[in-house]
């Protein structure tokens, strides 16, 4: 399972690089919701890259809600790449909002009142 893949020499960061080989292996079906994927520390070590790289990885997908984790407990598959892009939007597009001056709830009530 999970068999990545990083290429040193393109202009890709590493640690997104990482990031989008999970988010296939989610897509393509190989991790499940529900499912832990393997540590940190063994990704890294298969990768040859270091663990940090990988967890920031985990952290961007954790942001994307596509993951969970809890030190000691597992990377979980929690959401799919779909939702992670769903949710990547909305967070752009309440900072967007907050920029305007408009809060969580104005976007919240201007969402509702949408045909």
């Amino acid at each position: 399972m999970l068999e990545f893949k990083v290429d040193r020499e393109e202009s890709v960061a590493l640690h997104d690089q990482v990031a989008a080989e999970i988010r296939k292996a989610i897509a393509d079906g190989e991790a499940v919701a529900g499912e832990t994927l393997p540590s940190s520390k063994y990704l890294a070590t298969v990768l040859g890259v270091n663990q940090n790289t990988v967890l920031r990885a985990l952290r961007i997908l954790r942001d994307e809600g596509i993951v969970d984790f809890t030190r000691g407990r597992g990377v979980k598959v929690t959401g799919t790449p779909s939702k992670g892009a769903v949710i990547m939007k909305l967070s752009e597009l309440l900072a967007f909002a907050r920029v305007n001056g408009y809060k969580r709830s104005d976007i919240i009530s201007l969402i509702e009142s949408m045909p």
